[in-house]
């Protein structure tokens, strides 16, 4: 297994890092994981969806943009959205110019699943699995690329997020290729509030509700 760091020049020329683990040529696909605004590769939900990744033999792309550094001071939030959108679409570019994958999974965190909704219209991504982690259901762009989107995909959020919407939730449903799932008492980084052994079971939940879509 290799790991590969590098950085492009994103938007307004600032530099954005990623990693690539690479498990050479002979890697099962790729999987694409666009981290939240403080929410990175290193926290739970995304440090076990990288193992599960990388357990099944696939080649695993974090995607490091750090949106909360000095660099980015004066950004109103719509120019941070649209360097996210250019610089997530500029390293995915660099890395798949390199390798072709014939099964791409993109794995999406918060504000990460802004970048997702830009990112699985790709021609070359009408075959992906996507993994809606706590999106955010009050944004129109997020809501209504879920519930158009027609790649196979899994939305999970607690009830306790305050990104959770009931009634924008509920209509998801009625997308027949995306499966919903709502976890009680959970709020945006999937936990329970100061209540360790709850949040570890939860985690292990999540974690084998990706494990079976990864394996479907």
């Amino acid at each position: 297994m290799k790991f590969s760091s590098d950085v492009i020049k994103g938007y307004g020329d600032i530099d954005v890092p990623y990693t690539l683990i690479s498990q050479g040529e002979e890697a099962e696909g790729i999987a694409i994981l666009l981290p939240g605004l403080g929410y990175t590769v290193q926290a739970p939900l995304l440090h076990y969806s990288t193992g599960i990744y990388l357990h099944k033999g696939y080649d695993v792309l974090h995607i490091n943009y750090q949106y909360t550094s000095a660099d980015y001071e004066g950004f109103s939030i719509e120019e941070v959205d649209d360097a996210l959108k250019h610089d997530v679409k500029e390293v995915i570019d660099q890395v798949l110019q390199e390798k072709n994958y014939s099964r791409i999974h993109l794995v999406a965190k918060s504000f990460g699943t802004i970048a997702l909704c830009n990112e699985f219209t790709r021609e070359s991504f009408q075959d992906a699995k996507l993994i809606w982690l706590t999106p955010l259901l009050k944004e129109d762009e997020v809501f209504q690329a879920m519930l158009n989107s027609g790649q196979e995909g899994i939305c999970i959020i607690g009830d306790a997020d305050r990104h959770y919407e009931e009634d924008r939730f509920n209509e998801l449903r009625s997308n027949h290729r995306l499966h919903m799932h709502l976890i009680k008492g959970a709020n945006h980084s999937l936990e329970h509030d100061f209540q360790v052994l709850d949040s570890i079971s939860t985690h292990k939940e999540i974690m084998s509700i990706i494990k079976a879509f990864t394996e479907a």
